[in-house]
Order: C-alpha cells, then structure tokens, then sequence
C-alpha cells in the first residue's frame, strides 16, 4: 500500500486541509479522501502515482473538504462517497457552509451513500465506515484493521475534537462518537485526521477518560 497526505489550500477562507490518496499496488486501484482545494496539486501527486482513481471519499459535506470534488471527477473519474446523514448537506451551500464562506457556494450529488459498517476495497485493502456524527450529522471516519490505520475527518484531532457550533453539529454526540468507536479501536491505530499532524489512540485516550471523570 502507498500513503500519500497532502496538505492543500482550500477553496473556502484558505483553510488548510489534509487530503489523503491510497494506492493498492498490485491493482493500480486508488482512493482519495477530502479533496478541499489547489486542483493541480492533487492531480500532478495522481499523476505521479499512475493508478485508476476509484473512489472520492468525503468525510462530511463542509466546504474546506470538498472544494476540488468537481474538478477532479471530471479529469479523473471515480465515484463521490458520503455518508447518507451528509448527502443532503453536500448538496446544501447553507449546510456544506460555502454559502457564506465563498464567493462560489456549492453543490455537489454524490455517486453514492455510505453507512455504518459498510466495506470499501481498494485492491486488497479493506476500510469499514464508521458513523462519527457531532462535527456533522453525516461525519463518518475509514479504518483499515489490516494497516492499522484511521482516517477520522474533523472529528479527532490530535489533542482536540472537531468543532460542535455549526449546522447538524452536536457536542454530545461527537463524544459519544470518539468514545464509543473511536477510542476503542486498538492504540496502535495510526490516526490521519482533517487539519493538523498525526497521532495514534492511545495519545488521545487520557483526554477523554479526564473529561469523563470530570478532571481538568
């Protein structure tokens, strides 16, 4: 397997976004997650890779994720995925919030909706979609068993959780997410998140376990 992160300038306020690309090696298939922007760089990393794009994995509908999605189905193919709770949002510039973030608002349909517990195969390499609302409604996060590896979107960071003041977004329901599926994930597990630096499992569980416990 390859592992490519880049991080690139989204279309939306110039946030800067994580978007990943995984290759299986032996079938060439690829799979990109949360292309927020600078189109170019993306497909000039595609191109280096030399594979067939199969799958635009969106880990929620928000603007600095999903900036590049058009433009890049269009010079590579593949199928947009979404988790079904987003797919409306996707398609919403008030909810996607590129309707008062961007001069440009927009509205993308999705090929298809995922849910939780859903199967994904890149090659051989097998994700299962985990359902993670509280960031979003439609949040979702990829996790590899075989590669110990989690892609959480904007609902784990390392040190801190996603923001919970926006459209379809829950504080108690991204704890409930991080605790209850994130967290229970092996520490081992690598964590590649939407914005910042990786981090593994076992670094972020004491965060959680004190703020149960009530513990500053």
């Amino acid at each position: 397997m390859i592992l490519k992160g880049l991080r690139v300038k989204s279309n939306i306020d110039n946030i800067i976004t994580n978007c990943y690309i995984i290759k299986d090696e032996k079938s060439k298939e690829m799979m990109i997650i949360d292309p927020g922007g600078q189109i170019d760089k993306i497909i000039e990393m595609l191109n280096i890779l030399e594979g067939n794009l199969k799958y635009i994995y969106l880990t929620h509908c928000h603007g600095d994720h999903i900036g590049a999605v058009e433009e890049l189905k269009n010079i590579k193919g593949g199928k947009v995925l979404i988790h079904s709770d987003d797919y409306e949002g996707l398609k919403n510039p008030d909810v996607n919030l590129t309707g008062f973030m961007s001069k440009f608002p927009i509205s993308i349909k999705a090929d298809a909706r995922v849910n939780d517990g859903d199967l994904l195969h890149i090659g051989n390499i097998e994700f299962r979609v985990i359902h993670t609302p509280g960031h979003t409604k439609g949040c979702s996060s990829l996790y590899s068993q075989k590669e110990q590896m989690l892609f959480s979107g904007d609902t784990l960071f390392k040190g801190m959780w996603g923001r919970t003041d926006l459209p379809t977004s829950s504080f108690e329901d991204i704890m409930k997410s991080i605790n209850n599926k994130l967290l229970v994930l092996p520490d081992d597990t690598l964590v590649y998140p939407g914005h910042g630096i990786p981090t593994k499992i076992v670094e972020e569980e004491p965060i959680y376990y004190n703020l149960s416990s009530g513990e500053e």
